[in-house]
Protein backbone atom coordinates (compact mmCIF):
# COMPACT_ATOMS: atom_id res chain seq x y z
CA UNK A 1 0.00 0.00 0.00
CA UNK A 2 1.38 3.57 -0.41
CA UNK A 3 2.22 5.64 2.14
CA UNK A 4 -0.22 8.71 1.11
CA UNK A 5 -2.89 5.59 0.77
CA UNK A 6 -2.07 4.63 4.46
CA UNK A 7 -2.49 8.10 5.64
CA UNK A 8 -5.57 8.87 4.22
CA UNK A 9 -7.42 5.53 5.12
CA UNK A 10 -6.06 6.40 8.63
CA UNK A 11 -7.54 10.06 8.87
CA UNK A 12 -10.68 8.79 7.62
CA UNK A 13 -11.18 5.94 10.00
CA UNK A 14 -10.06 8.86 12.57
CA UNK A 15 -12.31 11.20 11.38
CA UNK A 16 -15.90 9.51 13.39
CA UNK A 17 -13.64 9.39 16.82
CA UNK A 18 -12.83 12.91 16.84
CA UNK A 19 -15.06 15.87 18.25
CA UNK A 20 -16.57 17.96 15.95
CA UNK A 21 -14.26 21.02 15.26
CA UNK A 22 -15.80 24.90 15.70
CA UNK A 23 -16.41 24.94 11.97
CA UNK A 24 -18.11 22.07 12.04
CA UNK A 25 -22.05 23.00 9.47
CA UNK A 26 -25.16 20.79 10.10
CA UNK A 27 -24.56 18.65 6.60
CA UNK A 28 -21.56 17.04 8.45
CA UNK A 29 -22.74 16.29 11.40
CA UNK A 30 -26.20 15.05 9.34
CA UNK A 31 -23.18 12.68 7.41
CA UNK A 32 -22.23 12.02 10.67
CA UNK A 33 -25.60 10.60 12.13
CA UNK A 34 -26.00 8.83 9.05
CA UNK A 35 -23.01 6.82 9.26
CA UNK A 36 -23.70 5.82 13.17
CA UNK A 37 -27.53 4.99 12.29
CA UNK A 38 -26.69 2.63 9.02
CA UNK A 39 -28.21 4.67 6.36
CA UNK A 40 -24.95 5.57 4.89
CA UNK A 41 -21.73 3.38 4.07
CA UNK A 42 -18.68 4.25 6.19
CA UNK A 43 -16.80 6.76 4.13
CA UNK A 44 -13.23 4.27 4.37
CA UNK A 45 -15.08 1.47 2.62
CA UNK A 46 -16.03 3.97 -0.50
CA UNK A 47 -12.42 5.27 -0.67
CA UNK A 48 -10.58 2.13 -0.40
CA UNK A 49 -13.02 1.04 -3.40
CA UNK A 50 -11.79 4.07 -5.24
CA UNK A 51 -8.56 3.57 -4.41
CA UNK A 52 -8.68 -0.12 -5.13
CA UNK A 53 -10.23 0.87 -9.00
CA UNK A 54 -7.59 3.81 -9.34
CA UNK A 55 -3.97 3.68 -7.57
CA UNK A 56 -2.86 7.01 -6.76
CA UNK A 57 -3.05 9.92 -3.89
CA UNK A 58 -6.15 10.08 -2.67
CA UNK A 59 -7.31 14.30 -3.12
CA UNK A 60 -10.29 14.63 -1.26
CA UNK A 61 -14.34 13.30 -1.34
CA UNK A 62 -17.14 15.12 -0.45
CA UNK A 63 -21.02 14.72 0.47
CA UNK A 64 -23.92 15.81 -1.97
CA UNK A 65 -27.16 15.02 -1.94
CA UNK A 66 -26.43 11.76 -0.80
CA UNK A 67 -23.48 11.05 -2.85
CA UNK A 68 -20.14 10.44 -2.15
CA UNK A 69 -17.31 11.98 -5.00
CA UNK A 70 -14.06 10.86 -4.58
CA UNK A 71 -11.10 12.36 -6.05
CA UNK A 72 -7.60 10.86 -6.91
CA UNK A 73 -4.73 11.70 -8.90
CA UNK A 74 -3.62 8.56 -10.56
CA UNK A 75 0.31 7.95 -11.18
CA UNK A 76 -0.27 9.07 -14.78
CA UNK A 77 -1.64 12.47 -13.99
CA UNK A 78 -5.19 12.12 -14.64
CA UNK A 79 -7.51 13.37 -12.03
CA UNK A 80 -10.63 10.76 -11.11
CA UNK A 81 -13.34 11.43 -9.96
CA UNK A 82 -15.68 8.77 -8.45
CA UNK A 83 -19.26 9.02 -7.18
CA UNK A 84 -20.73 6.76 -4.95
CA UNK A 85 -23.98 6.28 -3.42
CA UNK A 86 -23.62 6.81 0.00
CA UNK A 87 -26.34 4.90 1.28
CA UNK A 88 -25.27 0.93 -0.36
CA UNK A 89 -21.61 2.01 -1.56
CA UNK A 90 -22.69 0.95 -5.04
CA UNK A 91 -20.49 3.13 -8.06
CA UNK A 92 -22.38 5.47 -9.76
CA UNK A 93 -20.16 7.07 -12.10
CA UNK A 94 -16.58 7.95 -12.91
CA UNK A 95 -15.08 11.01 -14.39
CA UNK A 96 -11.62 11.30 -15.73
CA UNK A 97 -9.88 14.76 -15.99
CA UNK A 98 -6.69 15.34 -17.62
Amino acid sequence: MYPCRSLALLILMLLPALPAAAGDDHAQQTARRAVEQGRYVPLEDVVRDALRRHPGKFLEVELDDGVYEVEILRDDGVVVELDYDARNGKLLKTELDD
